[in-house]
């Protein structure tokens, strides 16, 4: 397990703070000089780097006559130190959001590309009360994302939004409670996704990486859920039993 890229993507430490932190929990308690060495990094970013551990309470000190001697605090406290990140975020989202709200354009399109930009467009689903409309799926995002996708949709089904699926003649959908399911005549399969939810219309095109397309506008959202439930209107119900 590549524990620096753990401390540095998920943690967000620096490069420096990583490798010091690690060398504080495999050397237990030690001199500056000992951690640079370790961490192989030069003494004065090795300083740097415990004066910000030592801010961030991941690592303490005691002093030894005249030499002080570092430790890393309780790898558990990782969490803590994470929690109070996402308590700081959350304070400063619903300022975020006002400015945001306040400079955005009226219609705005936005392109995102791989597979974490298309885990945040569908977050935005979640984000939001309404019902979704899903047209031209053919389980990509099962077979591409799998434990993502399972979670996506477990938290569809607690936030309770509906969905309408739109999909080819002949896939076999299965319905829920809050999916209900109709078909098209469609020989062929498609690479793309429409999903209509809020003032949003949302084109996923899964290609090799995936691409999504977000149009923030109200009106086309409207036109776009028109015809989509001109379509749904003559669209085959599924059948029973």
């Amino acid at each position: 397990m590549d524990l620096e890229r753990i401390l540095t993507h998920s943690c967000g430490l620096s490069r420096n703070e990583a490798r010091v932190y690690l060398a504080l929990v495999r050397e237990g308690s030690c001199k500056a000089g000992k951690v640079a060495k370790t961490a192989e990094i030069d003494r004065t970013s090795a300083y740097n780097s415990l004066k910000l551990l030592l801010e961030k309470g991941l690592a303490s000190y005691v002093t030894i006559g005249k030499v002080k001697r570092f430790q890393a605090s309780d790898p558990k406290n990782l969490r803590n130190y994470l929690q109070g990140r996402l308590e700081e975020v959350s304070e400063a989202v619903p300022i975020l959001e006002k400015e945001y709200a306040a400079t955005k354009l009226q219609s705005n399109v936005r392109l995102y590309k791989g597979t974490k930009g298309i885990k945040t467009v569908l977050g935005m689903v979640l984000n939001q009360n309404g019902e979704n409309c899903v047209f031209g799926s053919e389980s990509q995002l099962d077979s591409t994302l799998p434990a993502f996708a399972a979670q996506f949709k477990a938290q569809l089904e607690r936030k309770k939004i509906r969905t309408r699926n739109l999909v080819r003649k002949g896939r076999a959908v299965a319905e829920t409670r809050l999916r209900k399911v109709r078909f098209v005549a469609q020989k062929t399969e498609s690479p793309v996704v429409t999903n209509i939810f809020g003032n949003k219309i949302l084109i996923i095109i899964w290609s090799n990486p995936p691409e999504a397309i977000l149009v923030d506008n109200s009106s086309a959202a409207a036109a776009y859920r028109g015809y989509f439930d001109f379509m749904w209107g003559h669209a085959e119900k599924k059948k029973r039993g």
